[in-house]
C-alpha cells in the first residue's frame, strides 16, 4: 500500500474493474427486493456541471448502500436529445461551412445530427464514470432511441384518440428568435422597468373618445375591440358603441367582460386576440376577429399597414411618435412589469395565435394530484407538495408541438385530398377518403414529452417486460426543485394515466449549487465552477462527500472550494488509519463481515458501542433522506473518536498482541470503509482491497454491528485526558513533562484499565489521595472526580498570578468596551446585521475566556 493518498492514482481504475464485474447491474442481488432509480437524462449536448454533480452524488449515495443492503438495486442512465439545444449545435457546426440546415433539407440534417452525436454527444457519459457514479450503462437510454421512439409515438396516438391530444388555433410563448413554440414551463419571467402608454381612441360617432393604457404600444395595429369591466360606471354606458382605431381607421366595438381589471391603467384595455391570451379569451367570447399582426421573426407584417417590415421594438417607438403626430397619445409612463423570456436564449416572448398541438391536461390533473394527497407518492421534504399543487391547479394546456427537425416528429398526416387528419404509429400508406397524397406534419414534440415517460419508456413500456415488471413503479426520483414542473409533474401524469400506476414512490427534493455568495452559477457572471476541474485537482471522491456534507436540509448550497480541500484532507486521514491497521493486522486479513470481537475490552466496548449506535443513527437518518446529517455524524465519529481516541487507546494493547483489539481495529475500520463507500467510493475500494482483499466494497454486506455495553466510566476519561492535555497546552507544557497528579474520586469511578491509558494518552501516573494536596494546583473536574494537577516545579506561581491579573484586566477592558457598543441603540440601528453579530459573538469569545482564566487565577490564591 503506497505510503500517501493520491486521489487520481486511487480513481484510475477502479470504475473499469467495476464496470467489468457487473457491479452496477441488478443481477448482482439476483434475490434482492427491486429497487431503481432512473436519472434526470441530462442534455447529449451537456458537460457535468455542479448541478449534475450534486444531483447524481444523491443518487449514487442512495443506490449504493441499497446495493449493499442486498437489493437489486437498478439506477437507470440515460440522455436526453433536447430538441432545440441540440440543433442550436449542430446549424453552429454546419455555420462553419458555410451550410445552413435549410440548405442541406431535413433528411441530410437530421443524418448529420446523428452523426454528432455518436462524435461529440457521449462526454456528459464519460464524465460521469468519471465521478465514479455507479449507473447500469448496459441499461443506458436515448430519448430517440426506437424503444422510446415508439413509446412516444404510442403515447401521442393513444392520447390524441382519448381527445387528451388536440390541434387547435390558440395563443403560445412563441420565441422569435428560435422561430419555435415553446411551453408556459420554459418561460422566465423577469421584473422590469416599462413603459403604460396612455391612447385616445376616438368615438366612430360624434366627439370624445375613450382612454387605453397599454404596456406593448405596437400591438394596437391588430386591436378588434376596447374592453371594459361591466360594473364599471364609468363606462357602461359606452358599452356596445363603436371607436375608430388610430393610425388604422378601423372602426372596433366596445365590450364589457369581467377578465378587465377595472383599476388597471384608466381601466379600458384594448383588446388584441392575436397577440394576448387574455385577449384571446375575450375575443372567444366576443366573436371578435384575430388579427396576427407580427410574423414569426417579430418583425410587423402587412397586417400593420405603414408599419410593415419593423421589428416589434422598432415598431413599438414608431406607433407611439405617429400616434402623438395624430394627437392620440395622451402619456407614457414609466411601469414596472413582468416580462416572459425564453429560458433557452433569453428572447423576450411573443404571445402568439398559432395553430399548434396541446395536451388538455384538465383530466389528467386531477389523480395526479389526488396521488400525492392521498399519500400514494410523497414529496421529500414535504414542503415541496405546496409549489406542485399550485402548479398543478393552474394549469393551462400544454402546448407539444415544436417548430423544429430534431426531435420525435409529431405521427400525424395531412390529406391534401380531403383535408383529413390521420394519427398513427405506423406510417399510412393512404387516407380513409382513398387518396395517396399524405404529407406528415413537419413539427416534432417538445423535448419534455418524452421525458415525461421516462420512469416506464426506459424499462421497455409499452411492450410487457421483465424490467417493466420489475422496476415499475421506481422507489425513488430524485431531483433540483426547478423542475418540478418541467419535469416531476409531466411524470406522475403521464405515468398514472398510461400504465395506471404510480411513476415512483418518493420524490426527494435538493436545491441547487450556488456561487459562495449566494447567486446563481453562469458563465456569464464568471462564477461557474467546472466539476472536472475539481476532480483533476482533488479526487472525485472528494467533491462528491463536500457536496453531501453541504447539502443540509435540502437548501441551496452556497459552494466554496475549500470544502473540496477538506474533504480531501480527510481522505488522507482515512488513509493514514488503514495503513496503521495494516501495520498491526497484515494486508487482506479483515473478514468481509463480522469479524466483531466476542469479549472485547473496555476500550474496545466503548468503540464497539459507539460504531453500533452512529450506524443506526446513520441509517435512520439516510432512510429519512437526511443525507448531509447522516455523514456529518459519520465524520465526526471518524474523526473525533476513531482516529483521535480509539487509535490511541488501541496502541498499547496492539503491542501486547490482544485479539480483541486486533479484531475490533478491524472490524470498526472495515466498517467506516463501508459507511463512507456510498460517498466516497474510489478510496474506499482501494483501501479495502488492502484491508479484505475480498471482492469489491460495492458489494458487501451494509454494516450491522452488534450492541455493545461501554464501559460506565468512558466518559469522564475522556474529560480527564481532554482536561489534562488541555492545562499542557495552556501552560507550554511538552506531553513528555512528568505531572504530580492526585485524583480524588469520592464515588469510586475509575476504573483499572485507566491506569495504563492515562499514562499513554495524558502521560502521568495518578496517586489516589484523601484530599486536596497542599500548595499551588489547578484541577479538571468530571462530576465527582477531580484530579489535582500540582503546579510546585512547573510555573512560577506569583509570575503566573501576574500573568493572569494582567491577561483579565485586558480582556475585561475589551469586553466593556464591545458590550458598550452594543448597549449604544445607534450602533445597532445602524450597523449591518453581520457585524452585530459579529460583535456579539466577540462578547460571548471574551466572556467564556475569562470565565476560564478567573477559575485559573482563584486556584492559585
Amino acid at each position: 500500500m503506497d505510503q500517501a493518498y493520491d486521489p487520481q492514482r486511487v480513481e484510475a481504475d477502479w470504475y473499469a474493474r467495476w464496470e467489468q464485474a457487473g457491479v452496477f447491474r441488478p443481477e448482482v442481488n439476483p434475490d434482492g427486493e427491486p429497487f431503481c432509480i432512473v436519472i434526470p437524462p441530462p442534455n447529449v449536448t451537456g458537460s457535468l456541471h455542479m448541478g449534475h454533480a450534486l444531483d447524481q452524488s444523491i443518487q449514487d449515495l442512495i443506490i449504493r448502500r441499497k446495493r449493499m443492503q442486498g437489493y437489486a438495486a437498478l439506477w437507470l442512465p440515460g440522455t436526453d436529445h433536447a430538441g432545440i439545444a441540440t440543433q442550436i449545435v449542430v446549424e453552429r457546426e454546419l455555420a462553419k461551412e458555410g451550410l445552413t440546415r435549410t440548405e442541406l433539407g431535413r433528411e441530410r440534417f437530421i443524418e448529420q445530427v446523428w452523426m454528432w452525436k455518436a462524435q461529440s454527444g457521449g462526454a456528459i457519459t464519460q464524465q460521469i464514470r468519471r465521478m465514479g457514479f455507479s449507473t447500469d450503462w448496459s441499461r443506458e437510454r436515448f430519448t430517440m432511441d426506437p424503444g422510446l421512439s415508439d413509446a412516444v409515438k404510442k403515447t401521442f396516438v393513444d392520447l390524441y384518440h382519448e381527445d387528451l391530444i388536440y390541434r387547435g388555433k390558440r395563443i403560445i410563448n412563441w420565441c422569435p428568435r428560435d422561430h419555435t413554440a415553446i411551453s408556459d414551463v420554459e418561460v422566465e419571467h423577469e421584473d422590469e422597468t416599462g413603459e403604460l402608454v396612455h391612447i385616445r381612441y376616438p368615438f366612430a360617432a360624434g366627439t370624445g373618445g375613450i382612454e387605453v393604457a397599454t404596456t406593448r404600444a405596437e400591438t394596437m395595429l391588430g386591436d378588434t375591440a376596447v374592453a371594459v369591466h361591466p360594473d364599471d360606471l364609468r363606462y357602461r354606458h359606452l358599452v356596445g358603441t363603436m371607436v375608430r382605431l388610430p393610425l388604422v381607421g378601423r372602426e372596433i366595438p366596445i365590450v364589457a367582460d369581467d377578465a378587465v381589471d377595472p383599476a388597471f391603467g384608466t381601466g379600458a384595455v384594448k383588446v388584441t386576440p392575436a397577440h394576448d391570451p387574455t385577449d384571446f379569451e375575450i375575443g372567444q367570447r366576443h366573436g371578435l376577429d384575430a388579427i396576427v399582426m407580427l410574423d414569426e421573426a417579430g418583425v410587423v407584417n402587412a397586417a400593420g399597414g405603414r408599419f410593415a417590415g419593423l421589428d416589434r421594438f422598432d415598431a413599438r417607438r414608431a406607433v407611439k411618435e405617429a400616434l402623438e403626430s395624430e394627437g392620440a397619445l395622451v402619456a407614457v409612463e414609466v411601469h414596472e412589469h413582468s416580462v416572459g423570456h425564453c429560458q433557452r436564449c433569453h428572447t423576450v416572448i411573443e404571445p402568439y395565435l398559432s395553430e399548434q398541438w396541446f395536451v388538455r391536461v384538465a383530466p389528467l390533473v386531477g389523480p395526479a394530484i389526488e396521488a400525492v394527497k392521498r399519500g400514494d407518492i410523497r414529496f421529500v421534504p414535504e414542503r415541496w407538495e405546496k409549489t406542485y399543487f399550485h402548479w398543478m391547479e393552474n394549469l393551462r394546456d400544454w402546448t407539444i408541438s415544436r417548430q423544429i427537425w430534431w426531435g420525435h416528429r409529431i405521427p400525424a398526416w395531412y390529406c391534401d385530398a380531403c383535408g383529413e387528419i390521420t394519427v398513427a404509429v405506423t406510417t399510412p400508406t393512404e387516407c380513409s377518403c382513398g387518396s395517396t397524397a399524405l404529407r406528415q406534419d413537419e413539427d416534432v414534440l417538445d423535448t419534455w414529452f418524452s421525458s415525461g415517460l421516462f420512469p416506464f419508456s426506459t424499462l421497455g413500456w409499452p411492450d410487457d417486460t421483465p424490467d417493466l415488471r420489475r422496476f415499475y413503479p421506481n422507489a425513488a426520483l430524485v431531483t433540483g426543485y426547478d423542475i418540478i414542473s418541467f419535469w416531476v409533474a409531466r411524470m406522475i401524469k403521464f405515468g398514472l394515466h398510461l400504465t395506471g400506476e404510480k411513476p415512483f414512490t418518493d420524490v426527494v427534493i435538493h436545491g441547487l449549487v450556488r456561487a459562495d455568495d449566494g447567486r446563481k452559477m453562469s458563465k456569464s457572471l464568471g462564477n461557474a465552477i467546472d466539476p472536472l476541474d475539481l476532480v483533476r485537482e482533488h479526487g472525485a471522491d472528494a467533491l462528491r462527500l463536500s457536496l453531501i456534507q453541504a447539502a443540509a436540509n435540502n437548501q441551496d448550497v452556497p459552494f466554496q472550494v475549500e470544502w473540496v480541500d477538506a474533504a480531501r484532507r480527510f481522505g488522507n486521514k482515512l488513509w493514514n488509519a488503514v495503513r496503521f491497521a495494516l501495520g498491526h493486522l497484515g494486508e487482506q486479513s479483515v473478514p468481509a463481515d463480522g469479524g466483531y470481537p466476542d469479549a472485547p475490552g473496555p476500550e474496545a466496548a466503548w468503540v464497539l458501542s459507539r460504531l453500533h449506535d452512529v450506524a443506526g443513527e446513520i441509517d435512520a437518518a439516510l432512510d429519512e433522506y437526511r443525507f448531509a446529517d447522516a455523514y456529518a455524524t459519520l465524520y465526526s465519529f471518524a474523526w473525533s473518536e476513531v482516529f483521535d481516541w480509539y487509535l490511541e487507546l488501541a496502541k498499547s494493547q496492539l503491542r501486547e498482541g490482544d485479539a480483541a483489539t486486533r479484531s475490533t481495529l478491524g472490524a470498526v475500520i472495515r466498517d467506516l470503509l463501508k459507511l463512507f463507500h456510498p460517498v466516497t467510493p474510489y478510496i474506499t475500494e482501494e483501501l479495502w482491497s488492502h484491508l479484505v482483499g475480498d471482492g469489491f466494497i460495492a458489494v458487501a454486506p451494509w454494516p450491522r454491528p452488534p450492541r455493545h455495553e461501554p464501559p460506565p466510566s468512558f466518559e469522564a476519561f475522556r474529560e480527564v485526558v481532554s482536561g489534562v492535555r488541555r492545562f499542557r497546552a495552556e501552560h507550554g507544557l511538552s506531553p513528555r513533562q512528568p505531572l504530580a497528579v492526585t485524583m480524588l474520586d469520592p464515588d469510586g469511578v475509575m476504573e483499572p484499565w485507566w491506569l495504563p491509558q492515562l499514562k499513554a494518552l495524558a502521560g502521568f501516573e495518578p496517586v489516589a489521595g484523601p484530599g486536596t494536596p497542599q500548595g499551588a494546583f489547578s484541577r479538571v473536574v468530571s462530576g465527582s472526580l477531580q484530579a489535582v494537577i500540582s503546579l510546585e516545579g512547573l510555573v512560577d506561581v506569583s509570575a503566573e498570578r501576574a500573568r493572569l491579573d494582567r491577561e483579565i484586566t485586558e480582556l475585561e477592558t475589551l469586553r466593556a468596551k464591545a458590550t458598550a457598543k452594543l448597549d449604544n441603540p445607534q450602533f445597532v440601528e445602524k450597523a449591518p446585521p453581520e457585524i452585530i453579530t459579529k460583535e456579539r459573538d466577540r462578547v460571548t469569545d471574551l466572556s467564556a475566556t475569562l470565565e476560564k482564566l478567573t477559575a485559573q487565577r482563584s486556584e492559585l490564591g
